[in-house]
């Protein structure tokens, strides 16, 4: 497995917790906003995170004193060993890092989110998955037996069609979106908010992993826990992975699903839809008041067109070919 590029290994060095919480209060890591800041003012010097490690940076770290404590990014930079010692037991464990500086970072990610895109991606499996046209499917954790075999059957039809079903992983409609394509032989995408470490070695995911059935992807050090804080923040990742969005269910302004479904809405450009057969939902009527498209429940190749349609329409002006195609 290839080292992280030099431009990753920059951004890890300043963000990544490789380090104490002792040493952390010395010289906490840049959150993700400091690190856009920063980020912002090597572009204004046309410098990339690599340069911060070349020999002569001093002059470099200085010119971003503005932005960020020099002595703090001196203190951050110098970890070398440590995070030496952190690849080794990502590359233990299969798992690669790519960053935003990175050709490999999915572009539509970038392209969708913008500054807003994760700096860093650690994952496992076939990384090559995530530039996979295909549909996010998204809903609560806690519904009927209906509503699972709901989301199981439409990401069938997505498996079916050449798609890669993207989703989060959770129980509930997540999960059972997941395991509806990979019945039906197809690929997936999980977005984790935290356990990454812990999911890559559980024997359910191993030979999908190997297989290349399945890619692992998070935002979050392999080894962090998984918290509301981090489920909130990585929806926008799970929704940019995709061509479109299904939103299965969803309670009004209660849950990670009703918060992503909403930023999306009103900050992002992935279409969002909403489920619009089986029972009614309070939460899905809300979300078609703001600007959620009901799903037309296509079969085949209607599938593949009505998500291009929609998502270059809303992306690109005129439609393109179908989702699937070439």
């Amino acid at each position: 497995m290839n080292a992280p590029s030099r431009n990753t290994q920059a951004i890890l060095l300043l963000s990544a917790p490789l380090i104490s919480d002792g040493m952390r209060r010395e010289a906490p890591i840049l959150s993700p906003v400091e690190y856009r800041r920063l980020a912002a003012r090597l572009r204004d010097l046309d410098a990339a995170p690599a340069d911060l490690l070349a020999s002569g940076a001093d002059g470099l770290i200085e010119a971003c004193g503005d932005t960020m404590d020099s002595t703090r990014l001196r203190t951050l930079l110098g970890r070398g060993f440590l995070l030496a010692q952190a690849i080794d037991r990502w590359a233990a464990r299969a798992i690669w890092v790519i960053s935003r500086a990175d050709d490999d970072y999915p572009r539509r990610v970038k392209r969708r989110l913008k500054h807003d895109s994760p700096a860093v991606l650690y994952g496992c499996g076939d990384r090559s998955l995530l530039g996979t046209r295909g549909l996010a499917i998204v809903g609560s954790r806690d519904v009927d037996e209906l509503l699972l075999e709901y989301s199981r059957c439409v990401a069938a039809q997505v498996a079916n069609a050449g798609g890669i079903v993207v989703s989060g992983g959770a129980r509930g409609v997540d999960r059972a979106a997941m395991n509806g394509a990979l019945e039906s032989g197809g690929v997936v995408a999980g977005v984790l908010a935290g356990d990454l470490g812990k999911a890559v070695v559980h024997r359910q995911h191993r030979d999908l992993l190997k297989d290349g059935r399945l890619v692992l992807v998070s935002p979050y050090d392999p080894s962090a826990r998984f918290n509301v804080g981090h489920a909130m923040q990585r929806n926008k990742t799970i929704y940019a992975l995709a061509d479109a969005a299904l939103v299965v269910d969803a309670t009004v302004d209660s849950g990670g699903t009703w918060a992503g479904a909403v930023e999306q809405l009103r900050r992002y450009p992935t279409p969002v839809y909403v489920r619009s057969t089986g029972a009614p939902s309070a939460g899905l009527d809300a979300l078609r008041e703001r600007g959620a498209m009901p799903w037309p429940n296509p079969d085949g190749d209607e599938l593949s067109m009505t998500i291009a349609g929609s998502a270059t329409a809303r992306l690109d002006g005129p439609t393109q070919p179908g989702l699937f195609d070439g």
